[in-house]
């Protein structure tokens, strides 16, 4: 079946530039998205292996350039919070550790069919880890910028992957500033500009639809620091109901620290601007990004499915640690963020909705925290 792409488009002045252009923004400095008419068949899906290349009608990646490691169709388990049922998504178990390996994986994909050499990317640690470990697959050189707090389990990986590794000083937006330096000359393979990523980060929804009968659960609860997984996810399901596949959007409620939640101050304000927003330290390291690069894109994902914005404490994401591991599931904070924005969400919603989260990350990756924790 043939795949119909049309163009990267700035979300600033409108200008469409070819798929086959090796950029990651417009010449104004805007952001890009893709123009991109996805197929699905759901009998040629059904008929392939359970990886998130069964899509692949509905990837904008030319078919013999797939970089993977059979990522993907990761179990969508109920859990019981408080006396509900979640359906949480198990993308601890990626071939890295965490969800960003959808993302990755197009995007390194991508690169490889436009003969990319070389990529910089910036990152927290578990996109950094995705991006190098996917590179190492490729063939393709990578440079990893990091905060200099980064989790030394996720410096390792990075390293062990091949890339070299760029330790920033000062904050993650520091680092993001670095790395925008370096990408002047270099093939910027971002999670947060480049719009091929948030194209492998949909295929959450397109599983989570086809795991469900190819229906749309009634709300998503998911963390939101850049919205990698939250774009990711308004993308797929939004596909779907373009083709007919759903009928209707979930409601997409987004889960911040409350440490760091300037996206959940400027939901509250009904403002796309980001507010100013005094940052402090927050055990889910990946989301605490006091300036999200598409923040009005979140805000405006959020609202058009009439969600919400959730902000939880420190004590509560050490709470949903305790109670999600000690069930067996070995996850990061950042996870345990989104677990305590569900068992939140849950306590209050009819109990006929069906409701959808995930766990992000796997605990390997924060082993040095978790060691702290438990001195505590």
């Amino acid at each position: 079946m043939t795949k119909t792409t049309n163009a990267l488009v700035c979300r600033a002045c409108g200008k469409r530039e070819d798929m086959d252009a090796p950029i990651w923004k417009c010449s104004c400095g805007g952001l890009l998205d893709l123009d991109f008419n996805p197929v699905f068949d759901k009998e040629a899906i059904a008929a392939r292996k359970p990886d998130m290349w069964r899509y692949r009608e509905a990837l904008p990646v030319g078919e013999g350039h797939e970089v993977s490691f059979g990522e993907g169709f990761t179990p969508l388990l109920p859990l019981g919070f408080g006396g509900r049922e979640v359906l949480v998504k198990q993308e601890q178990l990626f071939p890295s550790g965490s969800f960003k390996d959808r993302g990755a994986s197009v995007l390194v994909s991508k690169a490889r069919e436009l003969g990319v050499a070389a990529v910089v990317e910036d990152s927290s640690g578990n996109a950094g880890a995705s991006v190098a470990a996917y590179c190492a697959r490729a063939g393709i050189a990578c440079d990893i910028y990091v905060p200099e707090s980064t989790a030394a389990g996720k410096l390792a990986q990075i390293q062990w992957c091949g890339a070299r590794l760029v330790k920033t000083p000062g904050s993650r937006e520091d680092t993001a500033r670095a790395v925008l330096r370096a990408a002047e000359t270099t093939f910027y393979a971002s999670h947060c500009y480049n719009p091929y990523f948030f194209h492998g980060t949909k295929t959450w929804a397109f599983e989570v639809a086809e795991q469900l009968g190819w229906e749309a659960p009634d709300t998503c609860v998911l963390p939101a620091g850049n919205g990698t997984l939250l774009l990711g996810a308004s993308i797929g399901f939004r596909e779907l109901l373009a083709a007919g596949v759903i009928d209707r959007l979930p409601k997409l409620v987004a889960v911040q620290s409350t440490a760091c939640a300037p996206l959940a101050a400027s939901f509250a304000k009904g403002t796309d601007e980001m507010v100013p927003f005094d940052a402090t330290e927050t055990l889910a390291e990946g989301i605490a990004i006091a300036e999200p690069v598409r923040g009005p894109q979140i805000l405006d994902a959020v609202r058009e499915t009439g969600g919400a914005f959730l902000t939880v404490s420190e004590r509560e994401i050490v709470a949903a640690l305790r109670l999600v591991c000690a069930r067996g599931h070995y996850i990061e904070p950042t996870s345990a963020a989104a677990v305590a924005g569900a068992i939140r969400y849950a306590g209050s919603a009819p109990k006929d909705e069906r409701i959808v989260s995930v766990f992000t990350g796997h605990g390997l990756k924060t082993t040095e925290k978790m060691l702290a924790l438990l001195e505590k």
